[in-house]
């Protein structure tokens, strides 16, 4: 099991689980995460910064804790 958080700037991967409680479940759903769409990390801020990520068009920046939160399969 691997989590976005663990990702290095330019890789990419497909989510295959949001472990969040609901409210924080609903915000990224509503930002486009969702279970079998691929995403890819632009950057990583420095010192446990946050996390810019791409899914589709959409560029999303989310802090390392929320990160932690969502199970992807690196493609």
């Amino acid at each position: 099991m691997q989590f976005l958080s663990q990702l290095k700037a330019g890789q990419r991967a497909v989510i295959s689980a949001i472990e969040a409680e609901d409210t924080l479940f609903h915000r990224l759903t509503a930002l486009g995460f969702r279970v079998g769409k691929p995403l890819s990390i632009m950057r990583r801020a420095s010192f446990n910064g946050p996390i810019h990520v791409r899914l589709g068009t959409t560029d999303v920046i989310l802090r390392v804790t929320e990160a932690d939160r969502i199970q992807i399969n690196a493609i």
